[in-house]
């Protein structure tokens, strides 16, 4: 049996949140969840923390801008997963400040989800984002601190309830918009792949610890957009109206939307129209495919 470790989520209500938390429960680590006073004023994040209570979840009161129950809620865990709002990336510089000052983690995985930080050519704002996460990726080997940086590249759980069809509630029946030309390939997984890697990696010594996690099923898929909205024609039984838009429109939208709004639509470019999930080769210099690491693990397809 593999040595089991004490982990602590931060950012454990939030939307990726919560599955790191039962996953880390479903490996059967001992998990600690720390959760805000504030946010237990929300109903839906109060019933979360229910939830987690239930699952045999330690709640852990404190904020990552209070030192001193961040620095509580560390000492109590070996490994520490950090899964804050990407327009919270920044503040992580305070967690591994604590981290630093605990001297007993053993791994940290700061929150790293979505494009490679350090390969990408994303247009502001979202270059600021990817530029800070790389910071945090530096200031953590700095320190000496063990970590893993887990790049999920896109999540189609976020895609699906939507299409990826910015401010839409619901999937469309009628018409779907494609940014660019629809040629850019990317690669997605569900939440589920993603905590099912966490899960496996967050117990200490399992693997190298300062290697890099790129979870990349395979790099044949088209663009999201096409590909689900395929998937969806298909349960609905109809066909979609395509409607493209060019690049320079996309620029011109991001310059003229409001935060966060503006994010989105950065992210949304890298992503579709520049297809920058696909285009570089991992190498072992700087990283790995975790299908190579972990090639039995079993996946709920999209379809």
């Amino acid at each position: 049996m593999a040595e089991k470790s004490r982990v602590l989520v931060i950012g454990s209500t939030g939307s990726i949140g919560k599955f790191i938390v039962e996953a880390s429960v479903k490996f059967g680590h001992p998990t600690f969840a720390l959760v805000r006073e504030s946010s237990l004023s929300d109903p839906a994040k109060a019933n979360i923390a229910e939830g987690f209570k239930s699952l045999g979840v330690k709640l852990v009161h404190g904020d990552v801008y209070d030192q001193e129950s961040l620095l509580t809620a560390i000492k109590q865990v070996d490994v520490v997963i950090s899964v804050v709002a990407q327009q919270q990336v920044a503040i992580q510089d305070k967690i591994v400040a604590a981290i630093k000052a605990a001297g007993n983690i053993k791994r940290f995985l700061p929150s790293e989800f979505g494009n490679d930080g350090e390969r990408h050519h994303a247009v502001e704002p979202a270059k600021t984002v990817y530029d800070t996460k790389t910071k945090i990726r530096r200031l953590v080997e700095a320190e000496g601190i063990p970590y893993t940086h887990v790049v999920s590249n896109a999540c189609s759980g976020y895609h699906l309830s939507n299409l990826s069809q910015p401010g839409a509630t619901a999937p469309p029946r009628d018409k779907v918009v494609i940014l660019g030309d629809g040629n850019a390939k990317e690669t997605n997984r569900l939440y589920e792949c993603v905590v099912v890697y966490l899960g496996i990696i967050s117990p200490s010594g399992q693997i190298v610890n300062v290697l890099f996690m790129y979870l990349v099923e395979e790099r044949t898929y088209g663009c999201i957009c096409l590909l689900l909205m395929s998937f969806w024609e298909r349960k609905i039984g109809k066909g979609l109206e395509r409607a493209y838009v060019p690049e320079e429109e996309v620029l011109k939208n991001i310059q003229e939307a409001a935060f966060p709004q503006n994010v989105i639509l950065a992210v949304l470019h890298s992503v579709f129209v520049k297809g920058e999930q696909a285009n570089f080769e991992i190498k072992p210099s700087f990283g790995v495919e975790a299908l190579e690491l972990y090639p039995n693990v079993k996946y709920t397809t999209v379809d």
